[in-house]
């Protein structure tokens, strides 16, 4: 072997010294050889690079082929392990929903005998209309959208609109075909709430910003962070316990609160009518709807007004209690018939 190796290494011996001098001089000189030919001839190097691609592109992918089934069979591990733990926690929510299940099986037995036995009126079927947001007309100085419902649906201004969530503002401007909804985040909203917890009554006042304020709140207020916020149902304006949104950040100068919506995730929309009249414009408005014109509830045989829940007042348009005073026929000054 000695014998043979000599004579070879003693003419690869020189070659191979002065590769390994040379080399980088080779290298540029290369690049600048092919550069140079690629400006004369651009179709070769296209074809030579689509070549080289080709005769690469096989080595690579079996290359690759080995991680790729080491990421898979590790992906399927993680995803095993995240189903478990997943399926753990599904089970754990499933006994407590089922243990709320029975829980509102027993208040709504219990909540239906005691209506029964109280003979508690029932407020008037309410009337939906589902509408789609077609324009957010949001900005610095407003927050409001418009919808594609108007008076031709039975949209009138004043009525309550809707998220999945709860609140999501009142209808401003009522046209034939299409409404204007304000958000309860606009600087002219002010909404009548309470705090779930604690009873606490305030107004939502809007600011033009993500998160409104709770004002005209009393000294002694108890108020957390998390609680929940809802409408109380003073001024006629929203029945009470609809739900507006959540205290987010408690201050000595203000409080805040975050609504149940996203205001620039909102595509549909529904606008309730309650029969309230308290910011309608035009209380005839309250008659306008099918579904309040056939229900007139009678209690005690007094014929309540659909959807107000007080008992109509005498044609005279006063209480019993409170009629004019008139003089009797007999001359008694000063008694009431």
């Amino acid at each position: 072997m000695a014998q043979h190796s000599g004579p070879q290494q003693r003419i690869f011996s020189p070659i191979r010294t002065a590769l390994h001098r040379f080399a980088f001089i080779l290298l540029i000189v290369s690049c600048f050889a092919l550069m140079l030919l690629g400006k004369a001839d651009t179709v070769l190097i296209e074809r030579i690079r689509g070549a080289a691609v080709d005769l690469v592109s096989p080595i690579m992918s079996l290359a690759s082929r080995p991680a790729a089934s080491i990421d898979d069979v590790t992906s399927r591990i993680e995803s095993f392990a995240n189903l478990y733990e997943e399926n753990l926690r599904l089970r754990e929510e499933n006994r407590e929903l089922l243990a709320w299940q029975q829980i509102a099986r027993n208040l709504n037995y219990e909540n239906k005998r005691l209506r029964e036995l109280t003979h508690f009126a029932n407020p008037p079927a309410q009337h939906e209309v589902s509408a789609r947001v077609i324009a957010d007309m949001g900005g610095a100085f407003a927050q409001s959208m418009m919808i594609s419902a108007g008076t031709r649906d039975g949209v009138n201004k004043g009525q309550a609109v809707l998220s999945d969530e709860g609140l999501i503002g009142r209808i401003a401007d009522a046209g034939y075909q299409a409404s204007r909804v304000l958000l309860i985040t606009d600087i002219n909203s002010r909404i009548p709430v309470m705090i779930e917890n604690s009873r606490d009554r305030a107004f939502l006042s809007g600011d033009n910003t993500d998160r409104p304020i709770l004002t005209f709140l009393t000294a002694d207020a108890s108020i957390a962070p998390g609680d929940r916020v809802l409408t109380s149902g003073h001024g006629g304006a929203f029945p009470p316990g609809i739900p507006v949104g959540i205290v987010s950040s408690v201050s000595e100068n203000a409080v805040r609160v975050a609504p149940l919506f996203r205001r620039h995730q909102v595509e549909y929309l529904r606008v309730v009518n309650y029969g309230l009249a308290g910011i309608l414009k035009d209380p005839d408005a309250l008659h306008s709807m099918p579904h309040l014109e056939q229900e007139n509830q009678t209690v005690n045989g007094i014929n309540l007004a659909t959807g107000v829940g007080v008992a109509p007042l005498p044609d005279d348009g006063m209480p019993d209690d409170q009629a004019p005073f008139t003089s009797p026929p007999s001359g008694n000054a000063g008694t009431r018939p």
